[in-house]
């Protein structure tokens, strides 16, 4: 199984990613594992009104990483094209790294906006 390494992953992202890997692996040898309860930063205890800002945060931090992306692509394509650099393929990673991170951050958005859609029109 090929690995995609990405750039900006927390600790808890790579344990619960390494954990889904495991999962997919132990259900592709046929074996069934008994349900797991996500546990650490996502439990139902850190989910109370005390960590309220802890989401917007947490958005606000990956727009900013998606961001900085963004600007590390752009000046690499600048180099290039300034004749300062002759990374030509590293210029094209980059953009690539930068236009996948877009598109995430996109669907994220529209995931999220289809959410709250579906709360909004929730019967009360």
């Amino acid at each position: 199984m090929d690995k995609i390494q990405l750039v900006a992953f927390s600790s808890a992202q790579q344990a619960m990613l390494q954990r889904m890997q495991q999962n997919m692996l132990t259900s592709s040898q046929g074996i069934i594992a008994p349900a797991q309860q996500i546990g650490g930063e996502f439990s139902a205890s850190s989910l109370s009104g005390s960590s309220a800002g802890s989401f917007s945060q947490m958005m606000n931090e990956a727009v900013n990483r998606v961001d900085a992306i963004q600007h590390s692509a752009a000046a690499q394509q600048i180099a290039v094209e300034t004749g300062l650099s002759d990374d030509l393929t590293g210029a094209m990673v980059e953009s690539q790294k930068a236009s996948v991170a877009f598109s995430a951050m996109v669907q994220v958005r529209n995931k999220l906006t289809s959410a709250l859609d579906e709360v909004m029109n929730m019967a009360v």
